[in-house]
């Protein structure tokens, strides 16, 4: 079996107070300072005032769950989350725009020293909150079971390949009838987190197709962009012939199709199983230029197993270790203590996710818990 390169990865319009709107120019204080709302929810006493989030367009659809359902059970409480994608939510962090960020992609390096400025001098840290599948979503007529795998998905996306009867697919797809069409390769436009995990998968497992620096900024050629995840996915179910990646909860909420991936163990689709099992050898291994508490993991992008989907991302909340502001706190940390706690990752796999293991849902508690 081939040894993995392990890299560090940053895991419904709802009624009522609910939106998912950009960020202004503060973390979302409110004329109400935050305080007990009289209530619980997974084990969370309820908090009032607002604050605001923004970030990862992959988890998009779990926030605007748990936005619901805490603004529901706890009265007194807005929280705004702006689907903006990762790398405009860890810039928002930096520049005391949100309360939290949100990236499937750890914050390190340079924007750790940027962030502690607003964090009391003390760098932010990474809480891995959702798990999921990056599906590889294509819309080809006909055609509902296809393979990829890693040498043949970095050619397409690469410009490499670009017609769907192509030799090397026909050969992962001996049994289906392949169109002669060019295809329609979308990839995102905005700097995310998904395609970072997305390109350091494709550099884990098939480097000489992939000449690139995996990151969060699409440097391949070819191909057309599209803003944030629900962006691929609207150009790829609009567009006959195409192919896109996307997290697997915008496949099932749009009714997409997703292709099967072959690591070497044999063609896995993506779905929560599969996640779960892809995702089981993932490592904490906290940044020591973080704060405190960091719990920044490792995945195998390399996992051979007929049972595991290897294509995969952790979203992160990252959030101040210490030096939060007072006006948000409260609400802060009694939002991320019910996200992170039974109830609210039990949701996550009805809606496309993959919730948190056992132990690791107890290390980010205490992560939540700790908070100041």
């Amino acid at each position: 079996m081939k040894i993995a390169r392990s890299t560090k990865v940053a895991a419904f319009a709802a009624a009522g107070a609910l939106a998912l709107v950009g960020c202004s120019s503060d973390s979302g204080s409110s004329s109400e300072s935050p305080a007990a709302g009289g209530g619980q929810i997974g084990g969370a006493d309820c908090a009032t005032g607002t604050i605001k989030a923004s970030g990862s367009s992959a988890q998009k659809n779990a926030m605007t769950e748990w936005i619901n359902a805490y603004q529901t059970a706890c009265e007194g409480a807005t929280i705004e989350y702006s689907p903006s994608g990762s790398s405009a939510g860890r810039a928002d962090f930096i520049n005391n725009q949100v309360a939290f960020a949100g990236s499937d992609s750890a914050m390190e390096g340079d924007e750790l020293q940027q962030a502690a400025a607003r964090c009391d001098a003390t760098p932010p840290i990474n809480i891995p909150m959702v798990g999921g599948a990056i599906a590889l979503t294509y819309n080809l007529e006909g055609v509902d079971n296809l393979v990829l795998t890693p040498d043949v998905t970095a050619k397409i996306f690469n410009n490499e390949i670009t017609n769907w009867n192509d030799p090397a697919l026909a050969e992962v797809n001996p049994e289906v009838s392949l169109p002669d069409a060019p295809i329609a390769q979308f990839h995102r436009s905005d700097g995310s987190g998904t395609t970072d995990n997305f390109t350091q998968w494709m550099a884990a497992t098939a480097p000489d197709a992939w000449p690139y620096e995996p990151g969060s900024d699409w440097t391949a050629k070819g191909g057309q962009g599209s803003k944030g995840s629900d962006g691929v996915a609207a150009s790829v179910k609009s567009t006959p012939n195409s192919i896109g990646y996307v997290e697997l909860s915008f496949v099932e909420t749009q009714g997409l199709k997703a292709a099967s991936v072959d690591n070497g163990g044999g063609p896995v689709a993506p779905n929560a199983d599969t996640a779960t099992a892809g995702l089981a050898s993932a490592k904490v291994t906290p940044n020591p230029d973080a704060g405190e508490g960091d719990l920044t993991m490792e995945i195998d992008y390399a996992v051979q197993d007929s049972a595991a989907y290897p294509v995969l991302l952790l979203t992160y909340e990252i959030v101040c270790q210490s030096g939060n502001a007072a006006d948000t706190l409260p609400l802060t940390q009694s939002f991320l203590t019910y996200t992170a706690s039974t109830e609210g990752q039990s949701m996550l796999s009805g809606i496309g996710y993959v919730p948190l293991p056992g132990e690791l849902e107890t290390q980010v508690a205490d992560a939540v818990n700790s908070l100041s």
